[in-house]
């Protein structure tokens, strides 16, 4: 184990561009109280969380290199994260190749890559506030681990971070 402290910060590529900006003010502040940015380099939410932080400040978890145009692809998947992420897939015998390991590189992005260190909390954004999308497979694995998810579609959510990062 080691004493740094990590969050995920992940969402729909579908995030709206005021909740985008949103997201890069609480990146920020979570850089200034000495967080690690978990993330997975998708358009949206990710990059919005990814965008001001510095390359040792953060972890972005590829499915593949050059996804997205990144090609730093330093966490490979395992064997480990494949059998955790088919756990938490409700469907996953009929997800592609590709599909799978999009969700198991999901799996880095709360639990790390040793798999043994798991964010403090998630912050995020899915349409409507509701368990949809690529985003849905980090929140069951979230749950099962009890980590506290802010949602920024859900709008007690949203205030709890305007008046976070609001006093800073």
């Amino acid at each position: 184990m080691n004493n740094f402290k990590y969050y995920t910060g992940i969402g729909s590529r579908e995030t709206p561009p005021e909740t985008c900006s949103l997201i890069r003010k609480i990146a920020v502040y979570l850089l200034s109280e000495n967080y690690i940015l978990r993330s997975g380099g998708a358009d949206g939410a990710d990059i919005s969380f990814s965008s001001k932080i510095p390359e040792d400040k953060k972890q972005i978890f590829l499915p593949w290199n050059g996804f997205n145009d990144y090609y730093d692809y330093k966490y490979p998947l395992t064997t480990n994260a494949y059998k955790v992420a088919e756990k938490f897939h409700p469907a996953w015998d009929r997800c592609s190749n590709g599909v799978k390991k999009l969700h198991t590189r999901n799996v880095y992005q709360v639990l790390g890559y040793n798999l043994e260190s798991p964010s403090e909390f998630i912050v995020c954004w899915t349409k409507g506030g509701r368990m949809v999308g690529g985003t849905a497979q980090a929140l069951r694995v979230s749950q099962e681990y009890n980590i506290k998810i802010y949602n920024l579609a859900i709008e007690k959510d949203k205030k709890y971070w305007e008046e976070k990062i609001g006093k800073k």
